[in-house]
């Protein structure tokens, strides 16, 4: 009888699970369909694969993708879809598209990514064979007798290769060589550094004049003449100046220009530019080279080419003979995605195009994960655009340009876009055009950066416009090497650009070259409500510069070895006059185009309706606070500031250390209570905190370890 009883027992539970299952599914049915019915589905390409067929392996990506539009057109169950790629090497001759149509929605994942522990590289360039000892005597003299039996010669359009690019004033670099994915140097000279503008033979008016130190004033510019003179006899040599580039920093060291040579006037050593001319003029001691200089091509790496003939010349660097030559041809960017969400591109290498390697316009939830980015003519990854599309755990290095260009959100109702770049490792980037050019370049509203490590450029690390942006835990190092005025983070010349937040980051040996002034960070211009808060200075020329802004807070910061920690000035009061005087309008023109005084910005921003009418040439508001600095002078005031405008509490200075100083600071003998500043220990003791400071999370700062990243380098060795 029990039996029975068990066996009724165990039927009845068939009968009610499956009754159970019965129902939910009906539901979902009626709610939900794709649910029940949700596809994933898995293609693989490789270099030994067949376009031809259904399934794959395909032999190229651009297949998958249209594999992919093939099963999302009209099918609202796929929910996954990945293509795996073997290792190898994958030419790609136009960009690769996605867009919405392939990626219909957020239920839908599409996933491109490396076979595991395989290496995948797309290159926009193409190998070139063929050379040959140079022979043509034409060319052959004009290369210096002990170097001829070096170069090699071949005709690329013998190869069908004849577009060779545009060099612009500020642009790309058009066609590039690689040798063995090393990228070359057109022939130069000088072979190293800078030539100097002897003289300028005719000068304009003098441009600005003033008194700040960190400036450069009284130039003898010649504005729009277009002539200069050079010193020494290297230029008498060159007799074929068509394809000849000027790049120089023609007045500023801020800012720099390729041009073209019109004509050169051997008796008057004279150099007249074809225009157009460089926007800001000429100036006696300037910096420039020539590149592409066919008589310039006197050593090992470096290359020539006849933009008529089609005709390369090169000097290889080491055996030309089993080497990989490689030209960049495609102008576009290697991959773009338009419109759509839900792509991930993991552990692929983009290389050796003239654009991009990856841009994303628009959509969201986008990632890049995992990837290096390497010799490519434009910005490495532009993200334009849309929401929660980002960047991290990837590596950035040898591009001509920026590294990541990341916009989003909306400045007019500062609607956030939570794009974002993370744990990237971005350096010798602005290879070819050297200023303007950051590491990471933010637009927008509501972005993230954070535990990147930026180092080895000319210029800036990251450069920021727009608002509530968040700069945090990253390590900032060798910036600024060769330009002026500048700062490894730059923002400015904008009151509406508030809310952001430079904080835990690591900024150290920043000196640059000179007197070119550089800047760890680098309010330039009126920028203001920006919070530094948390960040180590260790060996900056200048830890902080406030140019002319009001609102900023300076936070528990420390400030170690800088030969100023922080500078403020009132620079509308002085030589920037001309901003208040009607001459120049931008600054007001920014805060119109933002409807300043009507929400949303008059109620985020409650300050911001009353610069007008409170002296708005003068910098007021800013609080200096609970800071600690040890060896320099602590803060540098102009423009008749004084510390009833600039607010300085509770900071605590080590001395011996050069003022001023205001009364509500501490002024200690020696150390300040930085643990260990010669091993980079800053753990700050109790010394120190017992005013206020507060240990800053040192073992969150530079890269992490995750699923991309095993192993990273620590920024710093210390942890709480």
């Amino acid at each position: 009888m029990e039996k029975q009883q068990r066996s009724a027992i165990r039927n009845y539970r068939r009968c009610l699970s499956v009754t159970v299952i019965c129902t939910i599914a009906a539901v979902l049915m009626v709610l939900s369909p794709q649910i029940l019915f949700a596809q994933a589905f898995t293609y693989y390409v490789s270099s030994d694969g067949n376009d031809k067929t259904e399934d794959g392996p395909f032999k190229t990506i651009d297949r998958s993708i249209r594999k992919i539009g093939e099963i999302t057109r009209d099918n609202n169950s796929v929910q996954a879809i990945t293509v795996i790629i073997r290792e190898g090497n994958y030419p790609v001759k136009e960009t690769l598209h996605l867009n919405w149509k392939q990626s219909p929605g957020r239920n839908c994942t599409i996933t491109f990514k490396n076979y595991p522990n395989e290496k995948v590289r797309l290159n926009g360039g193409t190998e070139i064979t063929g050379f040959r000892h140079l022979t043509d005597k034409k060319l052959l003299d004009r290369v210096q007798l002990p170097y001829r039996d070096s170069i090699y010669q071949i005709d690329l359009r013998a190869l069908g290769i004849n577009d060779f690019g545009h060099i612009t004033n500020r642009g790309c670099p058009g066609m590039e060589l690689f040798f063995n994915q090393q990228k070359m140097t057109p022939a130069r000279w000088p072979n190293e550094g800078w030539a100097l503008i002897a003289d300028v033979p005719q000068t304009g008016e003098l441009v600005y004049k003033g008194e700040l130190p960190h400036m450069r004033f009284d130039l003898p510019v010649g504005k729009h003449y277009g002539r200069f003179t050079y010193a020494g006899d290297q230029p008498n040599n060159w007799s074929d100046i068509a394809g000849i580039s000027l790049h120089g920093y023609w007045v500023w060291n801020w800012f720099d220009e390729y041009l073209a040579i019109k004509s050169i006037d051997t008796s008057l050593k004279e150099i007249t530019i074809a225009g157009p001319h460089s926007q800001y003029g000429y100036c006696k001691e300037q910096r420039y080279y020539a590149a592409n200089v066919l008589e310039e091509l006197d050593r090992a790496g470096e290359w020539y080419i006849d933009r008529k003939t089609g005709v390369l010349l090169f000097w290889p660097p080491a055996p030309i003979t089993n080497a990989k030559v490689l030209l960049s041809l495609l102008e576009g960017p290697l991959m773009q995605l338009d419109s759509a969400n839900n792509v991930h591109i993991e552990g692929i290498t983009f290389s050796s195009g003239r654009g991009n390697g990856i841009v994303i316009n628009g959509g969201s939830f986008n990632t890049i994960a995992g990837c290096s980015f390497t010799n490519l003519g434009d910005v490495a990854v532009l993200i334009a655009g849309g929401n929660h599309n980002g960047i991290r755990s990837s590596d950035i290095s040898n591009v001509a340009l920026g590294g990541i260009l990341l916009q989003g959100g909306d400045r007019k109702t500062l609607q956030a876009a939570n794009n974002y770049v993370t744990n990237c490792h971005i350096h010798d980037y602005s290879e070819w055009l050297r200023t303007y050019q950051s590491g990471i370049t933010v637009a927008g509203v509501g972005n993230h950066m954070a535990h990147n490590v930026i180092h080895n450029a000319p210029g800036s690390g990251i450069q920021l416009t727009g608002n509530e942006h968040i700069i945090e835990f990253n390590e900032l190092h060798h910036l600024a090497l060769e330009t002026g005025d500048v700062g490894a983070f730059y923002m400015g010349r904008d009151w509406t650009e508030r809310g952001n937040s430079i904080r835990y980051n690591y900024f150290h040996d920043l000196m640059g070259p000179g007197n070119h002034d550089v800047n760890a960070v680098y309010l330039d211009d009126w920028a203001s409500g920006s919070r530094v808060t948390g960040n180590i200075f260790s060996a900056c020329a200048r830890g902080i510069m406030i140019g002319g802004g009001r609102d900023n807070t300076i936070l528990n910061n420390i400030f170690l070895d800088c030969k100023i920690a922080i500078h403020v000035d009132a620079r509308g009061l002085g030589w920037a006059k001309y901003y208040f005087d009607g001459t120049d309008s931008t600054l007001f023109k920014r805060m119109d185009a933002m409807n300043f005084s009507q929400p949303p910005y008059s109620r985020k921003y409650p300050a911001l309706p009353r610069i007008y009418a409170d002296e708005p040439a003068v910098a007021k508001y800013n609080l200096v606070s609970n800071n600690i600095a040890y060896h320099g002078k602590w803060i540098d005031l102009h423009n008749g500031l004084t510390f009833s405008v600039v607010q300085s509490e509770n900071n605590l200075v080590g001395s011996p250390a050069e003022g001023p100083f205001s009364k509500k600071d501490r002024i200690v003998k020696g150390n300040p209570g930085i643990t260990d500043p010669l091993h980079n220990d800053f753990r700050i003791t109790t010394k120190g905190q017992k005013f206020g400071f507060k240990n800053i999370p040192y073992e969150k700062i530079g890269m992490q370890a995750d699923a991309f990243r095993k192993d990273p380098p620590k920024s710093l060795p210390h942890k709480q």
